[in-house]
């Protein structure tokens, strides 16, 4: 998925001459301004200060050249402004460092636009301090803690003279989730979903967003409106509880995705997926090994990285979890109505089905996204992964054929001892009748 960047305008180092001219007439309106009393603002209004602030900052193309080569936009719109809730605290809460005495302050030196963005969103911490905490557990935390130079921070989201309030956001363009996830968004808007009118944040969340494939967070968030889902499958799907366990809600009602199975390698121990471990890339290094052809892992490279996240005496502690998921984000956002969901069990249960020539292995990234690596369909088939994929399973409608000879044998067995015991004891009665009336001849 793409990642935003910073809103402010980029290119090269110094004021334009607009900026030079502008900056005349604010000291002139400082000067006729000084012997009177500092205006305080109407409600909705400007304050006398804000206006001053404005005589430059709203002349368009207002920017500052910066030593790189990039331009930082220096143009406020006013009338946008008057409306943010900003409005309200004015221009000197947030540039505290400014005034009439020291501006422009052409010794500033900014190496960067996105490095100005970033030393001003420490800013916003000052009167939203607890936005920022769940900010810090989100993935776009995550990605910028990691280096991503794109990563969203809070001016990428909300416009910093232009803040609106949360009931301001447009439901119609998907702004600002759009800016970064644009082709989502066009999918999640013709859904069901998008037709019902509800926006990114009630599945999301605004702040604290986190990434939609951890553990069973899409399915907790299915649930958590669908509450009576799992009840009302039942009346029609057998063995729903390990379908809703294994099978993504995406994976059916998202019926023209593209599926996958993906392996999941779980933590028996910690009961939950197996994450790598910060600056030591584990999952990388060991797939190099055991595959270093980068074909695709096959049955023997799935159970040597399998055995290299079991050393040291925990055998078995690392398993694989199967689980049948949609391939993209897009498709995991085009979600139609039930009737329109698939309902046809052979789409999956019958021998060459699409979603399982689609196999990868994966594992929790640093940043909580999962990190996937390909795998040949065959490995289904393998003793490693069979019991991951038991979930998938049906009786006499699987493409696992290692489950059904499985299947046979516990049926035989099962249907085979009892028969065998009433066979046994049915001949050592007979056995011992035929000695009996030998002795009584």
């Amino acid at each position: 998925m793409g990642i935003g960047r910073s809103r402010l305008e980029t290119t090269g180092t110094a004021f334009h001459t607009e900026f030079v001219v502008a900056v005349g007439i604010a000291v002139l309106a400082a000067v006729l301004t000084v012997a009177s009393p500092r205006a305080g603002a109407a409600e909705g209004a400007l304050s006398q200060l804000d206006q001053q602030c404005l005589a430059c900052h709203s002349a368009e193309g207002l920017e500052k050249k910066l030593d790189n080569g990039e331009k930082l936009s220096m143009h406020v719109d006013g009338a946008a402004f008057e409306k943010s809730v900003h409005n309200k605290i004015g221009c000197p809460v947030c540039h505290a460092n400014t005034s009439f005495e020291n501006h422009p302050p052409v010794k500033t030196k900014i190496s960067s636009v996105r490095e100005y963005s970033l030393s001003q969103n420490k800013v916003c911490e000052s009167c939203h301090a607890p936005i920022l905490k769940l900010y810090e557990s989100s993935i776009h935390a995550a990605l910028l803690r990691s280096g991503n130079a794109y990563a969203p921070i809070c001016t990428d989201c909300h416009s910093p003279h232009a803040v609106m309030a949360k009931a301001a956001y447009d439901k119609a363009s998907g702004t600002p989730c759009s800016k970064c996830h644009d082709p989502i968004f066009k999918a999640y808007a013709s859904s069901v979903h998008g037709n019902a009118g509800l926006d990114c944040s009630n599945c999301h969340r605004a702040h604290e967003v986190t990434a939609a494939t951890a553990g069973d967070q899409l399915k907790d968030a299915c649930l958590a409106c669908h509450q009576g889902a799992l009840d009302s499958h039942k009346t029609w799907l057998p063995n729903a509880g390990r379908h809703f366990d294994a099978v993504s809600c995406p994976a059916c009602h998202s019926p023209k995705a593209k599926r996958r199975v993906d392996l999941r390698l779980y933590d028996n121990a910690a009961q939950q997926r197996v994450a790598e471990k910060k600056g030591v890339p584990q999952f990388e290094s060991r797939i190099r090994l055991v595959d270093s052809k980068g074909s695709g892992l096959d049955a023997m490279a799935l159970h040597s990285l399998l055995t290299g996240f079991n050393r040291d005496g925990t055998d078995n502690r690392t398993t694989l979890r199967g689980r049948l998921e949609v391939s993209d984000g897009v498709d995991a956002h085009r979600l139609v109505r039930s009737k329109g969901a698939i309902q046809d069990c052979a789409k999956c249960h019958r021998q060459g089905a699409d979603p399982f020539q689609s196999v990868t292995v994966s594992i929790v990234g640093p940043d909580g996204r999962p990190v996937r690596y390909g795998a040949k369909p065959e490995v289904l088939n393998s003793m490693i992964s069979v019991d991951s994929v038991g979930g998938f399973y049906a009786i006499g409608g699987t493409r696992i054929k290692l489950l059904d000879w499985l299947l046979a044998l516990a049926v035989l067995g099962g249907i085979g001892v009892p028969l065998g015991h009433l066979t046994i004891n049915w001949l050592v009665k007979r056995y011992a009748k035929r000695i009996g009336g030998k002795e009584d001849s």
